[in-house]
């Protein structure tokens, strides 16, 4: 069984935890966001998710979605759940292509359709307030700026299941600390998650969950991209002829499809990674979990990235890095 398999497997046994309290939750629930209120008048069974890899943690909370929407259809997963998510699954939601389909939502007669990493416009929110109460993201945050646990909390608030949302946060949270408390040095570092696309640098920034998971385990980002980073933006590009954002300690190369151009880009021998041996190339599956940092994607990171980290972090070039290379 290869480690990816593996680390599926610690996940489960991670987040099968008795939970010790119960969080009262009363109904009618109103939440407050970005484009008005919702106000959900009961613990909703009929769900629709129109969040990019949303399928997760509602799952992880024990209710499956009716309605999904696709997103990165190049990782070949049924239904949009990866390998982590799959044994939750026994029905099979209805999955929305491009576009919003509107009439397919009504269709399903939800009791609430969660949109929290979604980016509707106020558009798209008044003609889906017609079919169900919709939770979108807090007032003046970015569509794609919640923190993973803001994310699944506030899912976890409109679906009546807080109690179980804050214990697998908690379990992730523990994964967490026992990593920072075993790699101090790495609090000294730096780290990016990116890339090159048609030679231009490219990096997930401090406003986006995989930079956040960098910090969360003690790694600095580079000053060079806090510097250019905007709140509105998950991500941010360089140019050709300045590649401090994306100059670290750690570089994690991030989606597979871009590792040609990486490996061939003349602006490579010049990071510190490449001269210090600290570059991983993540695979394919690893990449997938990444993206949606979900309740159960999360501890399948953790369990198969921390030992390429290890292998990256030691500045010697001449230790193998277990990766897609």
């Amino acid at each position: 069984m290869n480690r990816f398999a593996l680390g599926v497997l610690a996940a489960a046994g991670i987040l099968s935890l008795p939970i010790p309290f119960a969080l009262a939750q009363d109904f009618p629930l109103t939440i407050e966001h970005k484009f008005g209120t919702a106000i959900i008048e009961e613990k909703p069974v009929r769900v629709v998710s129109i969040d990019y890899g949303g399928i997760d943690n509602i799952l992880a909370l024990g209710v499956e979605p009716l309605v999904v929407k696709q997103w990165r259809a190049q990782d070949g997963f049924a239904f949009t759940a990866g390998p982590w998510a799959e044994p939750y699954l026994t029905t099979e939601p209805v999955v929305l292509e491009g576009d919003l389909d509107f009439e397919a939502i009504a269709e399903q007669q939800p009791d609430v359709i969660i949109a929290l990493y979604s980016g509707i416009t106020e558009a798209d929110y008044e003609k889906l307030t017609l079919i169900a109460p919709v939770v979108a993201v807090p007032k003046g945050m970015g569509d794609y700026a919640l923190s993973w646990d803001q994310r699944a909390l506030i899912a976890a608030r409109a679906l009546g299941e807080e109690a179980e949302a804050t214990a697998r946060i908690e379990a992730i949270d523990a994964q967490l600390e026992t990593v920072r408390a075993q790699h101090p040095e790495w609090a000294d570092m730096t780290a990016v998650v990116g890339g090159f696309r048609e030679g231009v640098p490219w990096a997930y920034t401090h406003y986006d969950v995989r930079g956040q998971f960098l910090e969360g385990f003690g790694f600095q980002l580079p000053e060079a991209l806090n510097a250019v980073s905007k709140e509105d933006e998950f991500y941010v590009e360089g140019s050709p002829e300045d590649i401090a954002m994306i100059d670290a300690d750690v570089a994690i190369w991030y989606g597979s499809g871009e590792y040609e151009a990486i490996r061939n880009s003349p602006a490579l021998p010049f990071l510190r990674a490449h001269e210090t041996g600290g570059e991983i190339y993540l695979p394919d599956q690893v990449v997938a979990a990444f993206a949606r940092v979900s309740l159960l994607s999360l501890p399948v990171v953790i369990e198969a990235l921390v030992p390429m980290i290890e292998a990256a972090a030691d500045g010697d070039p001449e230790t193998v890095v277990t990766d897609a290379r």
